[in-house]
């Protein structure tokens, strides 16, 4: 995995700028020997920054990028002059990353549009000047505050994959062909297990111009949810899944119990994952005849809708991309 495009998690050190310091002066003009104070403030530390970019769908630019500090706010100066506001840093992540502090894992926030800015590590207070500090009883102070340290501490970013349908099956299920055939997506495709090492995003088309998005989640296998096989580094993508189509080969010995396998999985790894809606096919069905499909409907979920497909000759798949619409709209379909 080291050359892989695809980073979903990394973890950077983040130093924030410090608040400049408050001017301690006193007015001082040829015609005027002992003005009042005239202290500015101190400008404020740079901010780091993340917004949302709908185009990114990698952490790929930040893998490297360990240590990031933002500019020190400027000093105040006499003539009540704040200074300069220290330069925020804006970090560019994709939608669905999720940001947790380093030391006691919390979400801190979640970036999910684009163009969404949220602040990680937040820039020091300028301090104030000696003018604020002037009264009646005190009308020459000869102090003023230093600058507020700027947030600093290490950062955990973590992605989790936007998209309407999520696949889940064991490996060899026949994902990635489905995305192939769906899709404009070209994931790499190949008769063993674990093809894909990573997850594939793509656009369904359906009709009048209408879409969704279908992503191809590596393969679980049974204990993903105790780091077995690629299961946790892949697991947290099918938490933003709307829907989760549920993949089974008909040459499976027992399809059922791959199907309870599958979902006890997701279930350990995350109760929550089951109260999204579920949609099963049945993959390769090419090789069924009816006796067999009539076998199988026995011993299916009675609540949760099923199709026969095989994505390399084309079968069920309309009906499919139909079922899974439909699903996906069912709300907007009531109202």
């Amino acid at each position: 995995m080291a050359d892989s495009n695809f980073i979903d998690h990394v973890r950077i050190y983040c130093k924030a700028g410090n608040g400049g310091k408050g001017s301690m002066h006193l007015h001082r003009a040829k015609y005027v020997p002992k003005g009042g104070p005239d202290g500015g403030d101190g400008g404020r530390g740079g901010h780091i920054i993340l917004r949302g970019n709908k185009q990114m769908w990698t952490l790929i630019h930040l893998r490297y990028r360990k240590n990031i500090r933002a500019e020190d706010g400027g000093d105040g100066s006499g003539q009540l002059k704040t200074g300069k506001e220290g330069e925020d840093i804006i970090l560019e992540v994709p939608l669905g990353t999720v940001a947790r502090d380093g030391e006691t894992n919390e979400i801190l926030f979640e970036i999910m549009e684009d163009g969404e800015q949220r602040i990680l590590a937040k820039g020091g207070r300028g301090g104030l000047g000696n003018n604020n500090f002037k009264s009646a009883t005190n009308q020459t102070p000869r102090y003023a505050q230093p600058g507020e340290p700027g947030v600093e501490g290490l950062f955990i970013l973590e992605l989790k994959i936007l998209a309407d349908v999520g696949l889940v099956g064991f490996p060899n299920a026949g994902k990635s062909t489905l995305l192939s055939v769906v899709s404009a997506a070209k994931p790499k495709i190949a008769n063993y297990a674990f093809t894909t090492m990573e997850p594939n995003l793509g656009i369904v088309n359906y009709y009048d111009d209408k879409s969704f998005v279908m992503a191809d989640i590596p393969g679980i296998i049974e204990g993903a949810h105790e780091g077995k096989g690629l299961g946790l580094r892949f697991l947290r993508h099918i938490e933003r899944n709307a829907m989760l189509l549920f993949m089974i080969p008909a040459d499976s010995k027992d399809i059922g119990k791959e199907y309870k396998i599958l979902l006890n999985e997701l279930k350990q790894y995350n109760p929550e994952l089951l109260d999204k809606q579920r949609v099963i096919a049945v993959t390769k069905s090419d090789m069924l005849d009816e006796e067999l499909k009539a076998e199988i409907r026995r011993h299916m979920p009675r609540k949760v809708p099923y199709l026969f497909i095989c994505s390399l000759t084309g079968e069920g798949i309309p009906q499919l991309k139909d079922l899974l619409w439909h699903t996906l709209n069912r709300d907007e379909s009531a109202d």
